[in-house]
């Protein structure tokens, strides 16, 4: 298969396929003899994990980590792996709270557009003329 199939197939873009096969999130994609990439199951399948690890909210830098652990050893390194996946989750979580605090407050400013943001803006303009 090539680029473009495999793209439309997996909904992942071929510069983001590119991106993932030369930072190592994805193996060496065989080429055939005009150097055009030839993909196979197994290339898919990488590409189908690396997509559904970033859409989990892991960073690039974390997967390439856990990827090169899972690549590179055996079962040893699964505590490793957990912790870099522990670690994601709890970044993920406080990139959460910060999201939820700043909807709340934009909420309140919202629902409280007369009372809130009205005298602060008049304050602003106050400040401009001075």
């Amino acid at each position: 298969m090539n680029i473009k199939t495999v793209s439309e197939n997996t909904g992942v873009s071929a510069d983001t396929i590119r991106y993932y096969e030369r930072i190592g999130l994805i193996p060496a994609v065989k080429r055939n003899k005009n150097g055009v990439r030839v993909f196979d199951e197994e290339d898919i399948r990488w590409i189908e994990f690396s997509r559904q690890m970033r859409n989990a909210g892991l960073s690039i830098e974390a997967l390439i980590e856990y990827i090169s652990l899972f690549k590179d050893s055996d079962d040893s390194t699964i505590p490793a792996r957990v912790d870099i996946l522990t670690n994601e989750h709890e970044e993920l979580q406080k990139r959460m709270n910060t999201m939820q605090s700043a909807l709340e407050r934009l909420k309140y400013k919202i629902n409280n557009y007369e009372s809130h943001m009205v005298p602060r803006e008049k304050g602003l303009r106050d400040f401009d003329d001075k």
